[in-house]
């Protein structure tokens, strides 16, 4: 480690919540002085707590309030809008710093691997997220929800999240930041029947019982379950499966209201085909079992007449040009978090998609340890201008200053449309604009 009046510059690349738990936890451990930047390559901090979490779950979205004191503490900055293998290589960062720690999460979805998934109207979950959290990488036009039929295949919390933004009326999602341009959208949708399909059954569900029992609660909404589908084995269940499997039987006995839209929850079925020739026309079902070798099927087929699909069956990490990647377990492999010399890694890249939005912290602190104990006692080694080196390549990063004039610039809409506190810019030009007038 450097002398104590020569701090310790580390890079964090990555400003979700791995990464700001990485930047507050190394100024936290660090027995003298330290100095962090966190590198983002949007202009916009916070991942997946900003374009990940629904809009209406404003409690998991007020973290954003936790990473801001991160960012605001006088030894952390924060340079959007660099990349690592556009603007900078991992070469330049350790020529930069005295350690780097890569915290880039698992950003797309797994795939089905099932015939037609590249047809389109077959999109993956966090396409969809993306869009109606304001992804400036997502237009505006990226969904018509022109079908009235639709399957989201999935029964996690992302799959549930993406079946209740469809199940509202746009106007129960006024008051969130959801940009106004995809507001109109979803307030055009014709989607009058959503399938939510589970390969299977409920005890294997990954939903928690909060979110799943907000499903029940929606006002537009009839919820169907078939009887059959809903029977599980709770000999072993935990107290949360058989909350869940409990709320599963409730709505397999309710008599449907004639709600303007219906949700039909499935289990035991497995997509094995996407059916259509130009886009979506139907997704072909096949009913499983559980045995002894895992789900197989039945031979029992079935065709849901819906022209998109949504898959949500998983995060993957994507490799980082330069970084030691595992194709197979798609992370980076690590040791406590130690890549290699000088390079580190914390959060889904490290350990692959699992954990809440907290676990993250203990995560990044493990990591933290590895890197200060690792740089104990070395002797400081001469290090190059980041500023400088960006300057050269005609690369202007986007400042916390930056950041906090589009916050400004997105409740200053929200008031000029009287919706809630803020209203999310959609697209780089328009944030872009926020700063620099």
């Amino acid at each position: 480690m450097a002398p104590e009046n020569t701090p310790l510059k580390v890079a964090v690349v990555g400003s979700g919540p791995a990464g700001l738990y990485t930047a507050e936890a190394l100024t936290k451990q660090a027995r003298g002085a330290v100095e962090v930047d966190v590198l983002e390559r949007l202009p916009t901090p916070y991942g997946l707590v900003r374009y990940g979490v629904a809009p209406d779950h404003t409690s998991i979205r007020s973290i954003a309030d936790y990473l801001r004191r991160v960012l605001e503490l006088p030894n952390v900055r924060f340079l959007g809008g660099v990349e690592l293998g556009r603007d900078l290589k991992v070469a330049d960062l350790r020529a930069c710093y005295d350690a780097v720690v890569y915290c880039t999460g698992a950003p797309v979805d797994r795939r089905m691997g099932v015939p037609g998934e590249d047809l389109p109207g077959s999109m993956a979950a966090t396409d969809f997220v993306n869009w109606y959290c304001g992804h400036p990488e997502a237009p505006a036009d990226r969904f018509t929800l022109d079908s009235p039929e639709v399957a989201v295949v999935g029964v996690g919390n992302v799959a549930v999240d993406v079946v209740r933004v469809l199940a509202k009326r746009a106007e129960e999602l006024r008051a969130t930041d959801v940009p106004e341009e995809v507001l109109a959208r979803l307030a055009a949708s014709r989607v009058r029947v959503i399938h939510m399909i589970g390969r299977r059954g409920p005890e294997h569900a990954k939903f928690t019982l909060k979110e799943l029992r907000e499903l029940g609660e929606l006002a537009n909404v009839d919820v169907h379950v078939r009887p059959e589908e809903s029977a599980a084995d709770l000999s072993r269940a935990s107290r949360q499966v058989r909350g869940n499997v409990e709320v599963l039987r409730d709505w397999a006995a309710r008599v449907p209201l004639g709600r303007p839209r219906r949700l039909e929850v499935r289990f035991w079925m497995r997509p094995v085909e996407i059916v259509g020739r130009d886009r979506v026309e139907g997704l072909r079902l096949e009913r499983t079992r559980q045995t002894e070798d895992g789900v197989v099927g039945t031979g029992e087929f079935e065709t849901l007449p819906v022209g998109m699909v949504l898959r949500s069956v998983g995060y993957r990490s994507l490799p980082l040009p330069g970084v030691p990647f595992s194709e197979r377990t798609a992370t980076v492999p690590n040791e406590a978090g130690r890549i290699r010399d000088r390079e580190y890694v914390a959060g889904w890249l490290k350990r692959g998609p699992t954990g809440v939005i907290g676990t993250n912290k203990s995560d990044a602190a493990e990591t933290v340890r590895t890197l200060l104990a690792d740089l104990a006692g070395r002797t400081p080694v001469p290090r190059g201008d980041l500023d400088v080196l960006l300057a050269s390549r005609g690369v202007s990063p986007v400042t916390y200053e930056h950041w906090l004039a589009i916050e400004a610039a997105e409740a200053d809409l929200a008031r000029s449309l009287g919706r809630g506190e803020r209203v999310k810019l959609l697209g780089l030009p328009a944030m872009l604009d926020a700063y620099r007038g």
